[in-house]
């Protein structure tokens, strides 16, 4: 299997007034097209930096970034931007919806800027919704959808560019017990068809969906293993 995300020397230092802050301190991590990696550490570890500089929304002090080939660790701010609606779907916690949208519109919103008609928008859109179980729910508004069902369109919307990376930030974290199961069985599913997963999550047993487990402490990786999982990576 070919690397699709390689970090070497990864640093972010901010500065607070006189103070540096050291989020990452020379972080080095290789991940397979196909894995599923869970990345986990307390407050303050530094794995939320980490998702940040993963998903292109900023970038290293120091050290490089590949992801898929390309070194984006320094690129303008409209190339990557182009390389998260092109490469990269998000997931997070509070689910991000347009609240005054339907669930189609909501998925569709990505495609805006790729210059296809409204029809071909909504036919990928309504695919997408398809694919996270929300058939007959496509003009329903967030308001009327339960959290799970809501995750499911977050879901659709970061799968309908066709992305090669989901990164998924506590995607239960608001949802019930229920719910956070269906959801992760429909990330299991998604990385079986060959996307790759990179989740955050403080949850021992949603972690456990993964077949990496990655431990971030301090700016740098305390532990990096492969677990039992319940996927399996998929062959490049």
């Amino acid at each position: 299997m070919s690397a699709l995300i390689i970090c070497e020397d990864i640093w972010k230092i901010y500065r607070v007034g006189d103070v540096e802050v050291q989020a990452l301190k020379g972080l080095n991590l290789t991940i397979r097209r196909g894995e599923f990696i869970a990345i986990m550490g307390s407050s303050g570890s530094g794995k939320s930096t980490l998702m940040n500089i993963l998903g292109c929304l900023d970038q290293p002090t120091k050290g490089q970034y590949r992801l898929n080939g390309i070194d984006v660790g320094h690129l303008p701010p409209d190339r990557l931007a182009e390389i998260r609606n092109q490469q990269i779907g998000f997931v997070f916690q509070s689910f991000n919806l347009i609240p005054r949208t339907s669930a189609l519109e909501n998925a569709q919103l990505p495609l805006f800027y790729r210059g296809l008609s409204l029809k071909e928008q909504r036919s990928l859109a309504s695919a997408a919704l398809q694919r996270v179980g929300l058939t007959g729910r496509e003009h329903h508004s967030p308001t009327q959808l339960s959290g799970g069902q809501q995750q499911r369109v977050a879901i659709a919307r970061a799968l309908v560019t066709s992305p090669a990376l989901l990164l998924a930030d506590e995607p239960t974290g608001n949802l019930d017990t229920q719910s956070s199961q269906e959801i992760m069985e429909i990330l299991e599913e998604l990385n079986r068809e060959g996307i790759t997963v990179i989740l955050v999550t403080h949850e021992v047993d949603i972690a456990a969906y993964a077949s990496r487990g990655i431990v971030i402490k301090d700016g740098q990786i305390l532990s990096d293993r492969m677990t039992k999982g319940r996927s399996q990576v998929v062959e490049a």
